[in-house]
């Protein structure tokens, strides 16, 4: 015996989908996302672009260091200094060293056999340098690279064991250049974030400014 199915019943009030109807969400739709990309894309970084500049105008333009109106540099990023008369910044595995388009660490875990003789190797430099006793202990960022390879800073305990070389090199006194490393201390952001620091582009100008 053939049965014949019931049509499903439909819900109340339900409308069919019209060419009309598409034609509305298509409209909203492509208005949604041309006022959005206006607000989102253009107003708010415009505001935001502007308003850096006046409350942060320094910030905003790098941070750049100016010696006689040129550019030597950025307190945000580090750079290779190798002379005796200047403090040397901790090492950089970011391209050929302070490269800001090869930001990178060593990606050398603990159990590397190369980082090991890496760290050895430039222990016993640090102590040649600087006339220091075989035994002498280095603070950590004497030795080691940063994760970006840009760190522009380094301890107040590797400045320190630097001082004697930089002051023999200048043919000053140790109290001055020392004095220069107490001033260019910087303490714990807001008193408990980090660590004190001392950024190594900013003490070596000082040391230029102090030898004029």
């Amino acid at each position: 015996m053939n049965t014949i199915a019931a049509p499903m019943p439909q819900a109340p009030n339900e409308q069919p989908v019209t060419r009309t109807s598409i034609s509305r969400l298509v409209v909203t739709g492509t208005v949604m996302t041309v006022v959005l990309t206006i607000l989102v894309g253009v107003i708010y970084p415009f505001v935001m672009s502007g308003l850096a500049q006046v409350l942060f105008n320094n910030q905003a333009n790098g941070s750049l260091i100016k010696v006689n109106g040129q550019v030597v540099g950025s307190n945000l990023i580090g750079q290779n200094f190798t002379k005796p008369q200047y403090f040397h910044p901790r090492l950089s595995a970011a391209g050929a060293g302070y490269d800001a388009t090869s930001s990178a660490g060593t990606n050398l875990g603990p159990t590397s056999a190369k980082l090991l003789a890496n760290t050895i190797a430039q222990a016993n430099l640090i102590r040649k340098e600087n006339n220091l006793p075989p035994d002498y202990v280095l603070p950590s960022d004497a030795v080691s690279t940063s994760a970006s390879g840009l760190d522009p800073d380094i301890s107040p305990a590797y400045a320190d064991l630097q001082v004697a070389r930089v002051a023999a090199a200048r043919g000053i006194s140790q109290a001055q250049v020392q004095g220069l490393v107490t001033q260019y201390t910087s303490g714990r952001d807001l008193g408990v974030l980090g660590e004190p620091r001392i950024n190594v582009l900013e003490l070596n100008l000082a040391l230029d400014r102090l030898k004029k």
